[in-house]
């Protein structure tokens, strides 16, 4: 997949952030409402959250060097696990510190309505960068669930920013439900409690990213069916049987291939060569990410094994 549906996702969700950092701010000084101060570290950190994630696109496009054989197109993975560490500290932290503080020694809200107003204007900017999120997902997703489909995504960016976008989004709901029950009650830990919640949401955010962007900066493999694919492109013409084979993304379109192959027996040197550009062809046509392939030709001498994976 291009970089472009990833970009315009980030794009629309970090101009969102930006503009609804500045009213959760303002909100904030208003009302003194730690649900918005909580929220506007939140939408800063998305902010530059974004921009980070646009720099790992950006980075990931030089081109290799004697340092770098392979390029840099795990600095996609190194930004968004980065991005995820700052949702954890900037967003999760301060939120739950701010949580604590204010249920500890609650201060009065001033004039609530504003903090509620700004937030009913965030909650619909929000939605449509969430909106822009789902619509390029979908794009690349195909048949899996989403939670698939955040956990097997080679491409990092969407979901990075669909959980982001998501998390933003029921953090207002927590921030609009904190500050209408302090406003209603008159009993401001309400609002302390509603950034508590904010915290605990974007900490568990901030771990599931954590955990799979660990996995894409370390090195993941292909999935099984893909994996399977490749198999079986191999497996023909003069290619009797894949002996071992190893995979790996080291960028999110591009996947290394590494796989001993049986050829047919009394092959001549020309005749090997042509049945390995042969077998690598079929597999790029399946798998244009499959730019790396090292196919190493041996005899098959044990024609009843399956193969090695």
């Amino acid at each position: 997949m291009s970089a472009d549906g990833s970009t315009k996702a980030i794009l629309a969700a970090l101009f969102a952030n930006a503009g609804i950092a500045v009213a959760k701010f303002i909100g904030a000084g208003i009302t003194g409402s730690s649900s918005m101060l909580a929220e506007g570290v939140h939408s800063v950190a998305d902010t530059s959250n974004q921009g980070l994630l646009l720099l790992g696109q950006k980075t990931s496009q030089r081109r290799e060097t004697k340092q770098h054989p392979f390029g840099y197109g795990r600095d996609r993975y190194f930004y968004s696990f980065i991005v995820a560490l700052l949702l954890f500290s900037m967003g999760s932290l301060f939120a739950l510190y701010e949580g604590v503080h204010k249920i500890m020694e609650p201060e009065e809200l001033h004039s609530p309505v504003v903090a509620i107003v700004i937030l009913l204007v965030a909650i619909g900017l929000e939605i449509y960068s969430f909106r822009t999120a789902i619509v390029e997902s979908r794009k690349v997703k195909g048949d899996a669930t989403w939670w698939e489909f955040i956990r097997q995504s080679k491409v990092p960016e969407l979901p990075v920013v669909l959980l982001e976008d998501a998390g933003a989004l029921v953090g207002l709901i927590f921030a609009l439900f904190g500050v209408s029950l302090a406003a209603a009650t008159g009993d401001p830990v309400w609002d302390g409690i509603g950034t508590l919640m904010i915290g605990v949401l974007l900490g568990i955010i901030a771990i599931v990213l954590i955990i799979e962007m660990k996995g894409l900066l370390i090195g993941e493999g292909s999935s099984d069916d893909e994996l399977d694919l490749i198999v079986a492109e191999l497996e023909q013409d003069h290619v009797e049987r894949v002996i071992h084979i190893r995979t790996q993304y080291i960028g999110p379109e591009e996947l290394l291939v590494a796989a001993k192959v049986a050829l047919r027996r009394g092959m001549s040197l020309t005749e090997i060569a042509t049945a390995i550009d042969d077998a690598e062809d079929r597999v790029r046509t399946k798998i244009p990410a499959a730019r790396l392939m090292y196919l190493e030709p041996d005899l098959d001498r044990t024609p009843d094994a399956t193969s090695s994976r």
